[in-house]
């Protein structure tokens, strides 16, 4: 009964962080849009730090998926979706940092 009550609350909560990720990376390639059409010059640095918000909603969903998978086959799928999700996540987090440094440099 608790294992699976436990695949319940695991499942819903993948759901709850799936959407999220998706609703966060839309409102900012939305507000990206916004930015862009309007010239913001801080229109990058805004969409990659949504992107990277939702990104990690996205990777947090996948962490969770990893209580409820059964074999091994599925944990190298998970693991392999994980490690590109991280490294998308770092390479957004490098983008954000030299945005940042090149605004600095501008002002």
């Amino acid at each position: 009964m608790f294992h699976e009550w436990l695949n319940i609350l695991v499942d819903a909560a993948i759901l709850l962080f799936e959407f999220v990720g998706v609703l966060v990376i839309i409102a900012s390639g939305i507000r990206g849009i916004i930015d862009y059409i309007r010239h913001e010059p801080l229109t990058r640095l805004n969409l990659a730090k949504g992107m990277a918000m939702g990104l990690e909603f996205k990777l947090g969903s996948e962490v969770l998926r990893t209580v409820i998978v059964r074999e091994m086959s599925e944990i190298m799928i998970v693991a392999s979706i994980i490690a590109l999700r991280a490294a998308l996540t770092f390479l957004i987090h490098w983008e954000i940092k030299n945005e940042q440094a090149e605004h600095r440099e501008g002002l």
